[in-house]
């Protein structure tokens, strides 16, 4: 058994290809080919119940912090309660989003996503003190080739690092924080103490900070060069040069002022050498100053009217990502995700069950995870690193009790679908017990009766074969 950590355990497979694809397979004679098909049905019926608990729980964790409710609390929760609430179901989604073979992209992966730049060269800020909580998980990490074209007449292909899909839950701090801030708490667009969930599709890493909330923006280092530096460089010079005139401009202003004589006793007076006759010639000066002013002002425009571009070009790319790439909001991410944990639940129990039902012998879990990784590869070219220890520990949940006459020879009170020996090999039940094992299960989630009336499953592993 070995790990992978280029691979990841997702099946990017529906259920009912892969049951399709084991029927095909040939290892299953034709007389069992419908009854492996109605296991994989009441197995997924076994685990739709099982997500629904867990779906109930996770709507009513999460209700005190929807930003949508649309719904009253009779009695509100103190703060000790919101605290309890806000770590339940922080837990309760990571373990769902693990359980849908989601990876954690750490704060280091984070940083090194937001340090990389996006395609839209603009300076970009995401300020994490405004959150109490971030949880970001992702899957389905690719790389695509995607072609760009930077003028009419030339592309270029780049190698894009996509995410296929993205989850984030961000909690904000309370209003408190953002008051002292000294910021309208009527102009952010999100609700303080609130928690947020999302759901995305394709995202490039470097795209990651366009989907928290509070994304700003402003000027790279290239633009504030492109507009500062050829500001400065073409004002020093004409400051040298203009500066021993501006004495005679100041002049001219107290000639204008005063008259040619009183303006001129009153210039000598506060030192400011200027005669009549300079002050007449200070008009090609200060033409040629304002032609210079206007076009250092004119490029200054260009450089900042090209920055507002992009700026407009980046929103509408953040408004293009939250509207055409966002797959579900809040609630609905709830629903999506138990949905998707379900899926790969009874994805992955379906194949482990297959291959120990035609296995000739009983495996170990290591080779239980190089078969289905090797079944995996040759069928389908597809290179996933399975998660057995979560499998196997899935499939002997669903337990029934012997009946006595196998039990007391065997030793053994209770049966589940995958079963361990002394040597630490497993063994599937035969497909007519499978079923009945989860039959069993089913009939008694609720048990409103006095007494059971089952008297157990019958097995006998001598007469499975494949």
């Amino acid at each position: 058994m070995v790990e992978y950590r280029d691979r990841e355990a997702f099946i990017p497979y529906r259920r009912a290809d892969l049951i399709k694809l084991c029927i095909q397979d040939g290892r299953l004679s034709k007389d069992k080919h419908q009854p492996f098909r109605d296991f994989c049905e009441v197995l997924a019926a076994y685990c739709h119940m099982q997500s629904h608990r867990l779906l109930e729980e996770l709507k009513d964790t999460f209700a005190p912090f929807n930003p949508d409710a649309d719904t009253k609390r009779p009695v509100m929760l103190t703060s000790a309660e919101r605290d309890q609430r806000e770590e339940q179901l922080v837990q309760s989604f990571e373990t769902v989003l693990q359980h849908a073979n989601y990876s954690k992209l750490s704060d280091d992966d984070l940083e090194e996503a937001f340090r990389q730049e996006s395609l839209i060269p603009v300076k970009t800020k995401v300020d994490f003190d405004d959150y109490k909580r971030v949880v970001f998980y992702y899957r389905g990490d690719n790389f695509k080739t995607m072609t760009f074209r930077h003028f009419w007449f030339w592309s270029a292909d780049r190698k894009i690092d996509n995410l296929e899909r993205v989850a984030l839950l961000l909690k904000f701090k309370d209003e408190d924080y953002f008051k002292s801030k000294k910021q309208n708490i009527e102009d952010l667009n999100f609700t303080p103490g609130k928690m947020y969930l999302y759901l995305y599709k394709n995202i490039p890493r470097f795209d990651l900070e366009l989907l928290f909330p509070n994304v700003k923006v402003s000027m790279n280092w290239r633009d504030r060069l492109l507009f500062g530096v050829p500001t400065i460089g073409a004002a020093v010079p004409l400051a040298l040069r203009v500066l021993p005139s501006m004495l005679l401009v100041v002049g001219a202003i107290i000639i204008l002022f005063f008259g040619i004589k009183g303006g001129t006793q009153l210039a000598n007076d506060l030192q400011i050498p200027v005669t009549s006759e300079e002050a007449q010639n200070l008009l090609p000066i200060l033409v040629a100053t304002l032609s210079i002013d206007m076009t250092l002002g004119g490029f200054a425009f260009k450089q900042y009217s090209s920055y507002k571009n992009k700026r407009l070009k980046f929103l509408k790319q953040v408004a293009d990502t939250l509207f055409f790439k966002n797959l579900v909001s809040n609630a609905g991410v709830l629903y999506t995700l138990v949905d998707s944990a379900n899926e790969e639940g009874c994805k992955e129990m379906m194949l482990v069950y297959y291959h120990l039902l035609t296995a000739e012998q009983p495996l170990t879990k290591a080779e239980i995870d190089d078969r289905i990784e090797e079944w995996m590869e040759q069928q389908l070219d597809t290179k996933i690193d399975f998660d057995i220890h979560k499998t196997l520990d899935n499939l002997s949940k669903p337990g029934a009790p012997l009946a006595e006459s196998y039990g007391a020879t065997n030793g053994q009170s209770t049966v589940s679908l995958a079963n361990m020996d002394d040597t630490q090999r497993y063994q599937a039940l035969p497909l007519h017990d499978a079923k009945a094992v989860i039959d069993y299960v089913w009939d008694n989630v609720f048990q409103y009766t006095a007494s059971s009336i089952d008297n157990g499953v019958n097995v006998d592993y001598q007469t499975h074969k494949s």
